[in-house]
């Protein structure tokens, strides 16, 4: 009989990425149904089964009682929503939208399983972790990973999805440098209005191609700000292509969320991260770090970001110094056994253990 699967995700695509690559890896052995809410919805293409189940944040104190009202209606509703349909596995990627799941998988007795993509544990997985069976994620030396639970911990590569596997060799359109800078659908105004003036600076003293990602209201203006400068360049907010875009860049400026350094990393663009200051228990500056330990990127504080030593540093990459290829050497070593087949059977042997 083949065993039903949920998986709870939601918020970010940092959430909801891990979670649309763990549902093509268990697809064929298995029933899988994503329980998503609202916002991660439009990170999910028709191509996956979902459900709604739409959890409130907590982070709103007036709001709180209501909040909490609603999750002990999205508890009811999960738990006859899991008995219904006779799942026998729960994996979670954590956040407060996993709450009801968890909960109502913990009464009724199904197997909980925790994703962990970031370097620093969740506080979602944190409070489920006594519930589960196993917290599979990328590295053992979590940051606020309580002690004695090393037992429940299951390392496995970062998750990939699978069209990064699958799109093969990629020839580059031209021979420009290409530098494409990540600051997300919703842009982020130092990539926005810092990084291109120095990017600009080093457009006048070697040729290079943009490919910068921001919010749908900045793409104008920055494609005119490029276009009026001379500097080849191509902007857009969202693309479900991603990877072929991606393949087209020899070095990337992008924040440091766990999924996006993992594909990075994958594709062997050498990267320049600079992690979102306020992201929650410095959980960016952690995942950038874990790859400048072992010598594939470099990290900018921006907090202390100075223009000029920038420009004078990125013109040094822009060159291919030596610093730069032994960025690209150590990034090829990092993935040489990330196999689609690799992953994948390391995640069926971890769901499938008695």
């Amino acid at each position: 009989m083949t065993k039903k699967v949920l998986i709870s995700t939601g918020g970010s695509g940092g959430h909801v990425i891990p979670a649309i690559t763990i549902y093509n890896h268990l697809k064929n052995t298995h029933e899988i149904l994503i329980s998503t809410d609202l916002r991660g919805l439009a990170y999910i293409d028709k191509n996956y089964k979902t459900v709604l189940i739409n959890t409130p944040k907590l982070n709103n104190y007036f709001l709180l009682p209501f909040s909490i009202l609603k999750i002990l209606f999205l508890t009811v509703k999960s738990f006859f929503l899991l008995k219904k349909n006779n799942f026998s596995i729960l994996i979670s990627t954590g956040g407060y939208m996993s709450l009801p799941l968890c909960l109502a998988a913990k009464i009724l007795g199904i197997k909980i399983f925790l994703i962990e993509p970031n370097m620093v544990l969740g506080r979602a997985n944190k409070f489920f972790l006594n519930f589960s069976r196993k917290l599979i994620c990328y590295s053992k030396n979590l940051i606020n990973l309580p002690s004695g639970i090393n037992h429940k911990l299951t390392t496995i590569k970062p998750l990939i999805r699978k069209e990064y596997y699958d799109s093969g060799t990629y020839q580059k359109q031209d021979n420009l440098f290409t530098i494409i800078i990540i600051g997300g659908s919703q842009g982020a105004k130092i990539f926005d209005e810092l990084l291109n003036k120095s990017l600009i600076s080093i457009a006048k003293q070697v040729s290079i191609k943009i490919i910068h990602q921001t919010s749908e209201k900045n793409i104008n203006i920055l494609k005119n700000f490029y276009s009026q400068n001379n500097v080849a360049n191509k902007v857009f907010s969202y693309d479900h292509n991603l990877n072929k875009v991606l393949k087209q860049g020899d070095l990337c400026i992008t924040r440091a969320g766990a999924s996006s350094l993992a594909e990075l990393s994958f594709l062997n663009i050498p990267f320049v991260a600079i992690p979102l200051p306020s992201s929650k228990d410095n959980h960016q500056y952690e995942n950038a770090k874990y790859y400048k330990e072992q010598g594939c990127c470099w990290i900018i504080d921006q907090k202390n970001f100075d223009e000029q030593k920038f420009e004078n540093f990125l013109l040094e990459l822009v060159n291919k110094s030596q610093d730069y290829m032994t960025k690209k050497n150590n990034l090829q070593k990092l993935n040489y056994q990330n196999t689609w087949n690799n992953v994948n059977q390391k995640i069926l042997d971890v769901i499938n253990e008695n």
